[in-house]
Parts: structure tokens; C-alpha cells; sequence
């Protein structure tokens, strides 16, 4: 066998070695932990009242107080908290199309609904 033969033959055999070991030690990704509103939930009830005048006043702002809520907060962290707060009803508001509430709300504070969020 010449040295170029033997030379292959090392570095394939080193590299089947290599690819079986990085192969067998894979590495599950943690698990997502779903994100959670970093307030209490039951303080956004302040929103609610606006969401009763958004039917009769357009281009209402919520007042301060809903705002200063989700000021700070990141987008997704804004909406999953007032989307937490619309399924726990502690807005006060029965009869409420959740998409449309959550975007009202979310929007009109300065923030935006993160494109594919889903309010469950």
C-alpha cells in the first residue's frame, strides 16, 4: 500500500469516526416555556371601560392608566397580557370580539400585535 492509499484511508476512516460520534450525541433543544404577563392581570381591568366607549367614540384613547400598564413591556409581553386579561374577563366587557379588542388596545398604547399571535 503507498503512503497517498494509506493517507485516504486514515483520514476517511478518522472522519466515519467523527460523523458517528457528533451523530449519536444530538442534543435536544429545551423546551419553550409559554410567555406570561409579567403583571397582575387583574390591574388591566382599567382597560375595560375603554373598550365599552370604543363603540361610541371613535378614535378614543385609553385613558393613562391603561397605557401605563403596558408601558415598558415588550410587544408580545403587552399583548399577552391584555389577552390574558379579555379571556379572564377582568375587563368588565361581555360581549367583545377578542381579536379586534386586543389590536384596539395594543395599538392605540403604542404597540403593536406581533404578526401570527393568537389570542387562546
Amino acid at each position: 500500500m503507498n503512503l497517498s492509499k494509506a493517507f485516504t484511508f486514515v483520514f476517511i476512516l478518522v472522519n466515519v469516526v467523527l460523523f458517528t460520534i457528533v451523530s449519536a450525541n444530538k442534543l435536544q433543544c429545551p423546551p419553550k416555556t409559554p410567555t406570561k404577563c409579567p403583571k397582575n392581570t387583574l390591574k388591566f381591568g382599567v382597560c375595560g371601560d375603554w373598550l365599552g366607549l370604543v363603540h361610541e367614540v371613535v378614535g378614543a384613547q385609553p385613558d393613562s392608566e391603561c397605557c401605563s400598564l403596558v408601558k415598558g413591556l415588550a410587544d408580545l409581553e403587552a399583548a399577552v397580557c391584555l389577552c390574558t386579561a379579555i379571556k379572564a374577563n377582568v375587563l368588565g366587557v361581555l360581549k367583545v370580539k377578542v381579536p379586534i379588542a386586543l389590536s384596539l388596545l395594543v395599538n392605540s398604547c403604542g404597540k403593536k400585535v406581533p404578526d401570527g399571535f393568537k389570542c387562546a
